[in-house]
């Protein structure tokens, strides 16, 4: 699967995130144990995506689909917002070392 579980893998570890943010900010504990829940899903997903990739593909692939992933559901959804063009820019990179992963 690859790069399949890479994607599940950063997608869960959004939506853990976001539950833990909530929990964060609210205390309440459905929020948490969604959170758990998220991250109890990235270690399910790391675990395949070492089966048939290796930890340095791995990592680079996932932290940047986490990051453009994260960022565009936080975007969207929370209402945050950068402070720059440059972070931005920054972002646009992110999505570019991406697909050179993938391609490569």
């Amino acid at each position: 699967m690859g790069f399949a579980d890479i994607l599940a893998l950063a997608t869960v570890e959004v939506y853990g995130d976001f539950n833990l943010r909530w929990f964060a900010q609210t205390d309440q504990l459905t929020f948490l144990w969604r959170g758990l829940v998220g991250y109890a899903g990235v270690i399910y997903f790391l675990i395949r995506s070492l089966r048939t990739k290796n930890v340095l593909y791995v990592n680079g692939v996932w932290d940047g689909l986490s990051g453009v992933i994260e960022s565009i559901a936080a975007f969207y959804y929370l209402g945050d917002r950068l402070s720059s063009l440059q972070q931005y820019m920054g972002l646009g990179l992110t999505i570019v070392g991406v697909v050179l992963m993938k391609l490569g």
